[in-house]
């Protein structure tokens, strides 16, 4: 493939009930989180390491500042939303990265939901309580 360098690469990550956009530029290794600093947003760091471990395979850490508005879901959610949408703003960024990104499955969507509540029933699957008399 052709060496394709875009100034300004968006993405969109998606995971459980969270959606993540993310716009990566040439820079620093800056990333913002919802106008708020990487370590200040993902206070643990299994997700913070989430967030970076696509920028970390491809050698840009500190090379591309990344900018991310994130809503909906709890912090895993939002962490693999986060990582899901670097991966796919660094295809746009440099579209050689794709094999990259593809073998360490960092463009997959994680299709794990929430299962709905069926009528009748308390929750997803929770049946009423047997009673023999």
């Amino acid at each position: 493939m052709a060496e394709e360098k875009v100034l300004d690469a968006l993405g969109t990550g998606r995971r459980k009930t969270s959606v993540a956009r993310v716009r990566i530029r040439p820079g620093s290794g800056k990333i913002t989180i919802n106008k708020r600093e990487l370590e200040e947003y993902f206070p643990i760091q299994q997700d913070r390491n989430a967030v970076i471990a696509p920028l970390e395979h491809c050698e840009l850490r500190d090379s591309v500042d990344v900018i991310i508005r994130v809503h909906g879901g709890g912090n895993t959610g939002q962490a693999g939303a986060c990582m899901q949408g670097i991966g796919r703003a660094l295809v746009k960024y440099d579209s050689d990265l794709h094999d990259k990104l593809r073998e360490e499955e960092f463009l997959t969507r994680d299709s794990r939901m929430k299962e709905r509540k069926k009528p009748g029933l308390h929750g997803a699957r929770r049946g009423t309580q047997f009673s023999k008399r």
